[in-house]
């Protein structure tokens, strides 16, 4: 959603059933919908979540989606450094777009994530659970005849993950918890942190916490490319990040644009 001009939403881990749909990491896996605008991602949010019973992860909390809500009111926070350090023009977009929030009346307050973990660390359990997961791929000689078989390739990855040893696999989720704790915390001060395109760590940190978040378009770059920003909110609190993102679509028409081979004008 961040690169391709579109409004994607990412609920709270839980929220919506994985059922039907090819895992990658059991832990982090999540679906939600990809749509034109926030308003279009709240009805088909509403539509799948829930309880089902072919994915016991799944749970069932309230969704008090509210459009009216004065932004005013909302406890915003932004990552000023991350902002601030980008000095691409998706940067320049993200910055013009804390620009609409302020103009609303919104207070922006900087704020950072939590950045004293050992980040490179949690790509263990990324590959031990989707090893785990194609392991009678494995097992079956079946990943020879992949296309790719490169030293990086994923199916590499795959083999390399059976000799990953326990204790590191059960040390990486021991520091994801405590990633958790952390970010539950900085998080009880906002309903919604502002995150640039290129948020630094932000989405491998809302990834292993399970925190939802919503991908805007926020402009294109100097090669016409879309660039975004994203709303990061409270667990199970996906109402305020989606209010947010249609303030600022209701102030803006990024989210209206498409590439010249689609306008109307070049339909006959």
């Amino acid at each position: 959603s961040t690169r391709c001009g579109v409004t994607g939403l990412r609920p709270t881990y839980g929220r919506v059933s994985r059922s039907g749909v090819m895992a990658l990491s059991w832990s982090m896996d999540k679906v939600g919908p990809i749509c034109r605008s926030a308003t279009d991602c709240a009805v088909v949010f509403e539509t799948i979540r829930g309880v089902d019973e072919a994915d016991p992860m799944t749970t069932e909390a309230s969704f008090n989606n509210d459009w009216d809500i004065p932004v005013q009111e909302l406890k915003v926070g932004y990552l000023d450094e991350t902002f601030e350090k980008d000095t691409t023009s998706s940067g320049e977009n993200g910055r013009a777009a804390l620009d609409v929030f302020r103009e609303m009346g919104v207070e922006l307050k900087p704020v950072k994530f939590p950045d004293d973990f050992p980040f490179r660390t949690f790509d263990i359990i990324l590959r031990a659970e989707a090893g785990a997961f194609f392991d009678e791929l494995l097992l079956s000689n079946r990943d020879d005849f992949m296309i790719e078989q490169t030293k990086r390739s994923r199916v590499n990855s795959l083999r390399q993950s059976r000799f990953i040893p326990a204790v590191e696999y059960l040390q990486a989720n021991r520091h994801r918890s405590r990633l958790i704790e952390s970010m539950h915390k900085l998080m009880k001060d906002y309903d919604v942190v502002i995150s640039p395109q290129r948020g630094g760590n932000q989405t491998l940190i809302t990834n292993l916490t399970g925190h939802p978040a919503i991908s805007v378009p926020a402009g294109f770059d100097e090669k016409g490319r879309p660039t975004s920003i994203v709303f990061v909110g409270n667990l199970y609190d996906e109402a305020s990040i989606l209010a947010l993102a249609k303030k600022f679509q209701d102030a803006t028409d990024f989210e209206d644009a498409r590439p010249p081979i689609f306008s109307s004008n070049s339909i006959e």
